[in-house]
Order: structure tokens, then C-alpha cells, then sequence
């Protein structure tokens, strides 16, 4: 099994912008390891020592998964070559399309929340009226 990265010109954008979220979420899962192992002991070792262990641990697995997964890993590379070939084909809205829609779907999340309080005020009237709600 080699351990040269597989491809390495192609599809480095998707490569680094995975291996950046990859590395954001074990340095969160380091930090909750580290918390975690707060109150473990083991024997006279100062707890420092056993969560920074841990952590160390846990972020160099992760690094290495990572690394196989994104630069070794034959059918995961060529995934993330044929993604950034992909993303290149696509057509991205212009920033008048984007505020007109964002400016459309605003007015319907007002308009549906203006008649959910209007149905909501009749029928808590209708209740009233009926003596089935009392406030």
C-alpha cells in the first residue's frame, strides 16, 4: 500500500476545503476528549499528562484517517476530483437573483406568519365564544 498522494494536481480545491473541515472537527473533538477525560486517573500520572495523551491521540488518528481518506484512498480522490469537475459546470445565480429571492422568500415567511396568527386569534375567539377556552 503506497502512501504517495493519489493524483496529486487534481481536484485540490475539494481536497483542502475537505481536509480544513476535517481538521475543524477533530479540534472540536479534541477539545470535548479533553473535557471528557477530566476525571480520569491513572494511578499517579497528573491529569494534565492523561488529557493531553488523549487529545494527542485522538487528533493524530483522525489526521492520519484523513489523510488516507483525502490523498491515498483511490475511489475517495476520484470522488473529489470528479466534485470539483462538477462544481466547475455549474451556473451560480447573479447577486440581483439572489437578493430578488431572498426578497421573496422573506415576504412568504411574513405572509405565512401573518396568517398563522390570524387563524390562530379565530379560532382562540371562536373557543372563547364557545365557553371551550377560557382565558
Amino acid at each position: 500500500m503506497s502512501t504517495a498522494i493519489y493524483k496529486p494536481g487534481q481536484g485540490y480545491y475539494t481536497r483542502m476545503l475537505s481536509a480544513i473541515g476535517l481538521v475543524a472537527i477533530t479540534l472540536m473533538g479534541a477539545a470535548w476528549l479533553w473535557a471528557l477525560l477530566g476525571a480520569a486517573r491513572f494511578g499517579d500520572m497528573p491529569i494534565v499528562y492523561v488529557k493531553a495523551g488523549g487529545a494527542v491521540l485522538f487528533m493524530a488518528v483522525f489526521g492520519l484517517l484523513g489523510y488516507w481518506l483525502l490523498c491515498v484512498h483511490q475511489r475517495t480522490v476520484e470522488f473529489m476530483i470528479a466534485t470539483e469537475s462538477e462544481m466547475k459546470k455549474v451556473n451560480w445565480s447573479s447577486k440581483k437573483e439572489i437578493i430578488g429571492s431572498t426578497w421573496v422568500v422573506i415576504g412568504v415567511t411574513v405572509f405565512l406568519a401573518l396568517l398563522c396568527f390570524v387563524c390562530d386569534t379565530l379560532f382562540a375567539l371562536m373557543f372563547q365564544a364557545m365557553k371551550v377556552l377560557e382565558l
